[in-house]
């Protein structure tokens, strides 16, 4: 092993003079004018932003979470050129399966915390050896320093950070950013991937009119959230698909900005403390704006889309945009497990971490 391929072991240990200019950054930021009596009707409100803060600056405890992180065993390694950090948590099962963790933006590691547990020590049914990276550009992988670091590429340094586990066999789970990357490895690396599980499958109508023939009620209201979505919440996409350097001015040197930011897509149906988590992760290591190149990249270098056929399963939660099926099934075509949950949400892996768990230890022993 040469010494870029060489992995090492890593503690996190955010110096506190950091932790003093991000409290002192807090205390002065200015706020945004916005409407009287407006709500989120124009975005993130201002009051919701005055009470992230404050609790930020004045509740939060970073070391905390540091030490929590640092509970579990970390390490970096390069691979094409580009720092990773992952985590890796090895089952006391013999018989554990290998399964990465893929998670997306405004995303980190954090996604994944409380899945840790119930996969490598579970009361009951299979274990897994647990590999969760910091995807480049983000996080503690740190900036990424060249282009062309979307979906693709990262998908190509995953399988081989795996190989140089040692993993001759193994799965990937996605969420958001993830759920793009967990099918480009089942492409890519078909030969050692067991299977791919995902929280959303980004199957969308072609604009072939016989596609929508016989859509039943159900599939017409999950189709309407997208719509939804996409005339409502999605101006993050187009602009970190378009500008994200120009954002990246402001974000990277505005905490209150870049929780405002990251927010609109966190929002109130989860803790306060783990959006802090999540977005005090990208403030410390400098990924406000590698992480939003990430859908630059998509949009320059697009991943495969060719009909695939390795097992795949997918998992919808509550308050989470819902796939649907019959276009899934189009691009994928050996689905061997779909759950839909009325619980949960786009974060799934912290907000119901138990019923997720479930799915995976189900799918990937129906594999074996």
């Amino acid at each position: 092993m040469t010494q870029h391929e060489a992995i090492k072991s890593f503690t996190i240990d955010i110096p506190q003079s950091e932790l003093d200019y991000l409290r002192d950054r807090l205390s002065r930021a200015r706020r945004a004018q916005e409407i009287a009596g407006v709500g989120d009707e124009y975005g993130v409100a201002v009051d919701r932003v005055d009470r992230l803060a404050e609790y930020w600056a004045k509740e939060y405890d970073w070391r905390e979470t540091e030490s929590r992180l640092n509970g579990f065993p970390q390490f970096v390694t390069e691979i094409d050129g580009q720092r990773m950090h992952f985590l890796h948590i090895e089952s006391p099962d013999p018989k554990a399966v290998p399964l990465l963790l893929l998670h997306g933006w405004p995303g980190t590691i954090m996604e994944f915390v409380d899945l840790i547990e119930p996969l490598t020590r579970p009361a009951e049914g299979p274990a897994f050896h647990l590999v969760i990276p910091s995807l480049p550009g983000f996080g503690f992988s740190g900036p990424t320093t060249e282009t062309g670091w979307g979906a693709a590429r990262t998908a190509k340094a995953l399988a081989t950070l795996m190989a140089r586990l040692g993993y001759e066999r193994y799965g990937a789970h996605g969420n958001d950013g993830g759920a793009f990357i967990a099918p480009e490895l089942g492409r890519i690396d078909g030969e050692h991937v067991i299977g791919i599980h995902v929280d959303q499958i980004f199957s969308f109508p072609s604009g072939d009119p016989s596609e929508m023939e016989g859509m039943t009620e159900e599939e017409m209201g999950a189709l309407q959230v997208l719509q939804w979505f996409y005339e409502n919440k999605s101006s993050y996409d187009q602009l970190h698909s378009q500008q994200p350097q120009t954002l990246a001015h402001a974000l990277a040197d505005s905490p209150r900005g870049l929780l405002a930011w990251m927010d609109q897509l966190f929002g109130d149906v989860v803790d306060d403390r783990f959006v802090i988590d999540n977005v005090i992760i990208h403030w410390l290591n400098g990924t406000i704006a590698s992480s939003m190149r990430f859908y630059f990249e998509n949009k320059r270098n697009p991943i495969d889309t060719t009909p695939a056929n390795f097992p795949m399963a997918n998992s919808s939660f509550a308050g989470d945009f819902q796939s649907i099926r019959r276009f899934a099934e189009r691009d994928y075509t050996n689905i061997t497990q779909w759950r839909t949950h009325d619980t949960g949400g786009h974060y799934a892996a912290h907000q119901a971490p138990a019923l997720l768990a479930a799915d995976l230890r189900d799918f990937f022993t129906a594999l074996d």
